[in-house]
């Protein structure tokens, strides 16, 4: 990450964001300082931008976003920079799974949707499970975060951020089976922050 192009970023372009999607922030009390993977629900482009100015401008935020946005002129090197990195969806992709549990050992912290894409309506796809094995790979703890669905221009959004939850699993690493149920079970608290039930 670019830490003075993020600093620029931040300064600058933070308030016209905050102007243009107002934010009812609560629960930053519970961040962890790092090491932390926050995991919120995943309904617009606005969401990672909105979660990015919301956290201390030293927060050191790295972003697992879908690599079509890498490759879109402009906007792909200015998130590269910002300190995101790709990860290819449907696909067993190592390399982005190295890089987030690379992300975390140094002392970052990590933003990743549990639902791995944007989604219409709650329990319109599960969780992946592959957020609970970086978790525990690293030791990280996962925060579960709420952010309103409609992101409309000038109206207020809420963005509630949990209590941390540390993954809890049998032997080195856990089952698969457990690694889902971890998942399922971040995913249904950060959305009954706002009061869905899954």
């Amino acid at each position: 990450m670019n830490d003075r192009f993020f600093h620029f970023i931040w300064t600058v372009l933070g308030p016209i964001f905050r102007f243009l999607h107002p934010l009812e922030v609560s629960g930053l009390e519970n961040l962890p300082a790092h090491g932390a993977m926050l995991c919120p629900n995943h309904s617009s482009l606005w969401d990672p931008i909105l979660l990015a100015i919301t956290t201390p401008i030293d927060y050191h935020l790295r972003i697992m976003a879908k690599e079509e946005l890498f490759k879109i002129p402009l906007l792909g090197p200015i998130i590269s920079r910002l300190g995101a990195f790709p990860v290819s969806r449907g696909n067993s992709d190592i390399h982005s799974v190295k890089t987030a549990i690379r992300a975390i050992r140094d002392g970052e912290n990590l933003l990743i949707f549990p639902e791995g894409t944007r989604v219409d309506y709650p329990s319109q796809v599960r969780a992946k499970s592959g957020m609970a094995v970086i978790a525990v790979r690293t030791g990280a703890v996962m925060v579960p975060v709420f952010l309103d669905g409609k992101k409309r221009l000038f109206h207020r959004t809420r963005l509630i951020i949990g209590h941390p939850v540390t993954p809890v699993y049998t032997g080195r690493h856990g089952t698969a089976e457990e690694m889902q149920e971890i998942a399922d079970e971040v995913l249904r608290r950060a959305y009954a922050l706002g009061g869905v039930e899954l």
